[in-house]
């Protein structure tokens, strides 16, 4: 199960008022249930896939600040989010220059980093057009689903 189909599946709970999901397959096993606050906690039996339990945000739309006004404070700037739990990497090779660097324009297709999940190099992209403001994470270090991975002013 990948997470755009772990993220299907939340949605699903949500707009069906759905409080527990369950999956397994060749002896990984993925449990969704809604914790006391009504957020998604994941658990799994599979070591290193999802820590158990794992707080899961609710995906929500990210605000965009009015041209006309002064940018606001950077920690109440839009994030770039891990979709998943693995392995961040700022570069597509050890030897290769980063993506992006604090001041880079990026688009909703921008490729922005890569993480490593269960062997698999992922391409994660900016899904929003901005400039970076922050790099949040160091590369070589595992992030978690929903971690901030950059900061963003909006475009």
């Amino acid at each position: 199960m990948d997470i755009k189909e772990i993220k299907a599946v939340i949605d699903l709970m949500r707009k069906n008022s759905l409080t527990e999901f369950e999956y397994e397959k060749d002896g990984t096993k993925i449990r969704i249930q809604r914790g006391p606050d009504g957020k998604p906690q994941v658990f799994s039996s599979s070591p290193g896939l999802i820590p158990a339990p794992t707080l899961l945000p609710i995906p929500t739309a990210l605000p965009t600040a009015p041209a006309a006004t002064p940018p606001p404070p950077a920690e109440t700037l839009p994030t770039i989010n891990s979709p998943m739990v693995g392995t961040f990497y700022g570069s597509p090779a050890p030897d290769a220059p980063p993506y992006l660097s604090v001041g880079t324009a990026v688009t909703p297709e921008s490729v922005v980093c890569i993480i490593e999940a269960m062997k698999v190099m992922n391409e994660i992209k900016a899904e929003m057009s901005g400039t970076i403001t922050e790099i949040l994470v160091e590369s070589g270090k595992p992030v978690e689903f929903g971690k901030p991975l950059f900061r963003i002013r909006p475009s």
